[in-house]
């Protein structure tokens, strides 16, 4: 037989854009149209209902950037089309290639019941089915004119990303406002023609299955009159029965398909915009459900789900009977989709404690799984963050878009830096927004790296980020994959069904231990540095608020502010979403950020300011109030006291040039640029600077990633450095123990002040930079005189050791890493720490001895700013302010007490007298994150700890109160049903931790 193979693929495309697609809508007729546009912000329903609006012709341009328009249209269904189905069609002026990244409508009735939403592949409301002829027909839509930031030609700078610049231009122009005949039989047809050929297109050319779709493609193409489609559709629909009942080998892939709409909560649009884009899924899924009985939706976010309720209260209604019915899912148990590599300990737990909350006590649902399909890695201390909030499994895809090495499982285990292991599953199909065609079917069955063992995957599939969800096309495409010859089985199923038959079918899959480091995207650990110091002032600022008000509470009756906690913790929730806290969000975003961050701290300062006031008293004694989890200068943690005298701090002048300080303890020397050449270990008796080397040594790189700008640095960057060594002036600071030194370069400039306190063991670094540079990294080097093949940096609950070296690709591609509060390199018996009040990326590499001596040295180089132009084009210019300290001569636990003091420092305050800790712990490895009262308003006082150096730990923990019980718990504050009690003898509890271990220990008040 002659191949024409091409030929009928060919005529089958033609046939179907031509001819085919165009008869679904055989008949139509044109609305009439008018438009109200909202003056300034989005206005409620109902004032944009009642709102008078002007005539509007199809063809008219509409909507500046980030305005709101209310259309009515009206129109009558034609006598003749009585009896049939009929649906408006409102092309607001979508490209079909844009879902979720245009403009976007939700569809009203008079009375200001939500229909459903209008996106680029959703452009269809149904009027009528059947249709009553002579029916009026009147729909409100309120369009947004979101304008379009990432282009056909991505990464441009655009001012477009923020209301204040973006200018008055109208952005769209409206293209069809039409009732329309809906012809099912055609439609399914389609259907039927679009999941036969991409099957067709991913079979092997020369299989008989693949010329058996062929054949009956070809002869049901036969079939139809082109001048009668709508006439001929079912003839060619049955010729096509046979290839389409033909069922799935039993050796089949199964995909576990589960309705999804991936909205980031914040990205290229401001947060008031994604309340909207939830508004218009919602409806739209609520929608489909209805129409669509296998169909289940799942979506995550509580703080999503939280806007439809407080917003939306319309929609809200009919979500809760959608999730009531079982097809409607919360899904992932987190307040957000956040980045999980910077936020710290006790945020991290937070995100669980709030979002598994709020499913529960709305709903009654419990969710298994954590649900993080586009965060940019994980950080190894998660997994047993998701075990204690009551979880168990994890589902994500980003792992996919590595760069260098692809990862070997799609179904394993992941086991976290206590030890914990977690069921964790990466889809093959490799996209959160499948769409159902068979080329991403395909792709899931032949990438599936765990075949032979398992055969089960999920694809999350719909259109994210306001795109609409899962449309009717999926939902049928999956139903004529549910059993199909030469494809994988596909069936909707909720995210619980799917990981309950992943994990029955592969109880022991394999192993991954550590970090899941994305290999791609490393450059947002420093962009957009406001939005990630303002996350971490306010993550300190909570914990002290709480320590302060629970210890006022229990000892003075200080009214805990619960509601103002509660509130403030869920803000800052939402700003570590993955686009927000990681700085790749446009410029509007973290305008506003800024100013939120301000406004918690200026809550949470009142918070404490008041609790201590009540547990200072009325006197004239100087106390220093330490909410520190360590004491310092005989100020007891979590307590205040009369701080010790310390001794002093000489400075001189240095031979050659500089100045020298010295406090007993270290000896700093700075040159005549500012650098630090020498800082000597007294004690120790040892050198901290490489030979040769200097350290605080500023260098600044350019910085033109080849695609994703906020995002990703990529490594060639590190072809091209210049030393910022020139200084404008080094001089001595009038305290008599600090070094001021100024430099200018470019259009920026800065000015660093290096401090030793007396009796301290660490050289302070405060750097102002008045940055005005775009497209370059700055980094502040650190080279040190320590050999060392790994090196630590701060996670969730303890630290994580990285290589220094690049023997594999697997330890080169992570040039760039996250760390909290310290990295720490050492070598038996001596190591330094580099902490900081900020900053989280940063890299660490091996260097040769410059003296001529054996040996290597390790530079710690610290990530202070970038400036890239997309989407954000005026990224992070102004005036910085970061503090680093070095600590020579430190181990791990004075790496971890020297990271908390930077970023807790201490206040001071008049009162009677001291201060006792609410809670004490005898050993400084049990490090507490977290004092505070119950959130039920029982009273218990609630402590989490965790052992901080890894290794073992027995300590004494004590309570300054007398407590009637102590119960180990969740992280939601429920009893641990397999958990012994504690070991108690009146109001000390004895502890005996795992390294790494995460406890929280309810106390009950006697």
């Amino acid at each position: 037989m002659h191949d024409d193979r091409s030929l009928v693929e060919a005529r089958l495309k033609r046939v179907l854009d031509e001819r085919i697609r165009p008869a679904v809508h055989p008949e139509s007729v044109p609305l009439d149209v008018a438009v109200w546009h909202a003056p300034d912000e989005p206005v409620p329903v109902a004032e944009g209902l009642a709102a008078e609006p002007a005539p509007i012709e199809v063809g008219a341009r509409w909507g500046a950037p980030w305005g709101t328009s209310w259309f009515r249209v009206t129109g009558t269904v034609p006598e003749a089309w009585a009896g049939r189905t009929v649906e408006a069609l409102l092309d607001l002026g979508f490209d079909e290639n844009m879902p979720g990244f245009q403009c976007e409508g939700l569809v009203y009735r008079p009375d200001g019941t939500p229909v459903k939403g209008l996106n680029p592949r959703n452009q269809w409301v149904r009027v009528g089915a059947p249709a009553a002829g002579g029916e009026e027909v009147r729909l409100h839509i309120e369009a947004a004119s979101n304008p379009v930031i990432l282009d056909y030609h991505p990464f441009l700078p655009t001012r477009l990303g923020d209301k204040d610049t973006a200018g008055s231009d109208p952005q769209y122009t409206l293209t069809r406002m039409d009732l329309a005949v809906f012809d099912e039989t055609v439609w399914q047809l389609v259907i039927d023609l679009e999941v036969l050929g991409e099957l067709m297109a991913e079979l092997p050319a020369d299989s008989q299955r693949r010329y058996e779709i062929l054949r009956a493609v070809d002869r049901a193409l036969d079939l139809v009159d082109l001048q009668d489609v709508n006439g001929t559709a079912e003839r060619a629909r049955a010729r096509l029965a046979g290839v389409l009942a033909a069922p799935a080998v039993p050796s089949a892939h199964r995909i576990s398909a589960v309705g999804h709409a991936h909205i980031d909560s914040a990205w290229l649009w401001p947060l008031r915009e994604t309340v909207r884009k939830v508004a218009r899924t919602t409806s739209n899924m609520t929608a489909l459900l209805e129409d669509e009985p296998d169909f289940v939706f799942a979506m995550s976010q509580a703080q999503q789900w939280a806007w439809i309720k407080e917003h939306r209260p319309e929609v809200w209604a009919r979500v809760k009977k959608a999730v009531a019915d079982g097809r409607f899912v919360p899904a992932g148990g987190m307040w957000v989709e956040s980045d999980t590599n910077m936020p710290g300990s006790e945020a991290m737990a937070r995100q669980f404690v709030h979002g598994k909350r709020f499913f529960l006590e709305e709903f009654g649902v419990e969710n298994d799984e954590a649900w993080l399909p586009d965060t940019f890695g994980f950080a190894a201390g998660l997994p047993q963050i998701i075990k204690a909030a009551g979880a168990k499994r994890l589902l994500t895809q980003k792992i996919s878009w590595s760069q260098t090495n692809k990862f070997p499982h799609h179904t394993f285990r992941w086991e976290g830096i206590d030890g914990t292991r977690i069921f964790t599953h990466f889809p093959p199909v490799d996209t959160y927004n499948c769409s159902m065609r068979g080329s991403e079917i395909a792709h899931a069955a032949r990438n599936f790296k765990d075949k032979g063992v398992a055969r089960h995957s999920l694809a999350p599939t719909g259109w994210g980020d306001g795109g609409g969800g899962t449309t009717r096309e999926m939902v049928a495409k999956a139903a004529r994959l549910r059993d199909l010859e030469g494809s994988a089985q596909v069936v909707w199923e909720t995210p619980g069904a799917f990981f309950d038959k992943a994990e029955a079918e592969y109880p022991e899959p394999p192993v991954w231990v550590g970090e899941l480091y994305l290999e791609l995207h490393r450059a947002t650990l420093t962009s957009q540095a406001r939005t990630k110091q303002g996350n971490r002032r306010s993550e300190h600022l909570l914990r002290e608020a709480e320590l302060w008000a629970a210890t006022a509470a229990v000892r003075t009756g200080f009214r805990y502010p619960y509601e103002d906690l509660d509130r403030i913790w869920k803000t800052v929730l939402l700003h570590q979403f993955h686009d927000i806290l990681p700085g790749s969000s446009i410029a509007w975003v973290h305008r506003e950020a800024r100013a939120t961050y301000d406004r918690v701290a200026a809550e949470l300062e009142a918070i404490v300011e008041g609790a201590q006031r009540a547990l200072a008293g009325e006197g004239g004694t100087a106390l220093v109030f330490n909410a520190a989890p360590h004491p310092r200068a005989g100020v007891p943690a979590g307590g205040a006291a009369a701080p010790a005298a310390t001794g002093s701090t000489r400075l001189t002048s240095r031979d050659g040039g500089g100045h020298v300080l010295d406090n007993g303890l270290l000896r700093i020397e700075v040159d005549v640029d500012g650098l630090v050449v020498s800082a000597y270990d007294i004690e120790a008796d040892r050198e901290t600077v490489a030979p040769g080397r200097a350290a605080n040594l500023l260098q600044l790189h350019p910085d033109f990633p080849n695609m994703w700008d906020a995002w990703d640095v990529d490594e060639f960057y590190r072809n091209t450095v210049t030393d910022l060594t020139d200084a404008e002036s080094v001089t001595a600071g009038e305290d008599g123990a600090s070094v001021r030194i100024v430099r200018a370069f470019g259009s920026s400039r800065v000015t660093q002040v290096l401090s030793l306190a007396a009796g301290e063991r660490r050289l302070v670094l405060d750097t102002e930079v008045d940055w005005h540079e775009t497209e370059k990294f700055l980094k502040l080097a650190f080279p040190l005189d320590v050999h060392a093949e790994r090196y630590a940096s701060e996670t969730q609950f303890g630290h994580f050791h990285r290589a220094t070296h690049t023997n594999t690709s697997w330890e080169a591609a992570k040039f760039e890493a996250c760390n909290h509060r310290f990295v720490h390199v050492a070598e038996p018996g001596w190591g330094v720490a580099l902490v900081n009040d900020s900053t989280y990326g940063h890299d660490v590499t091996r260097t040769v001895r410059a003296d001529g001596d054996q040996g290597t040295t390790t530079t710690v180089r610290v990530s202070l700013l970038r400036a890239p132009r997309f989407p954000d084009p005026e990224t992070d210019q102004g005036v910085h302010r970061f503090r680093h300290a070095l600590v020579p001569g430190a181990d791990i636990s004075d790496a971890v007490r020297e990271g908390w003091r930077i970023n807790v420092p201490e206040r001071r305050l008049s009162g009677a007298g001291e201060v006792a800790p609410l809670v004490t712990v005898d050993d400084d490895a049990v490090v507490v994150t977290a004092v505070k009262l119950a959130d039920d308003g029982s009273g218990d006082v609630v402590v989490r700890f965790h052992e901080a150096h890894g290794g073992r730990a027995r300590a004494t923990l004590t309570a300054g109160f007398a407590i009637a019980d102590a119960t180990a718990t969740d992280l939601l504050e429920r009893p641990l049903a397999d958990a012994a009690a504690p070991e108690r003898e009146g109001e000390r509890i004895a502890l005996r931790l795992r390294p790494f271990e995460l406890v929280t220990l309810r106390l009950r008040r006697a």
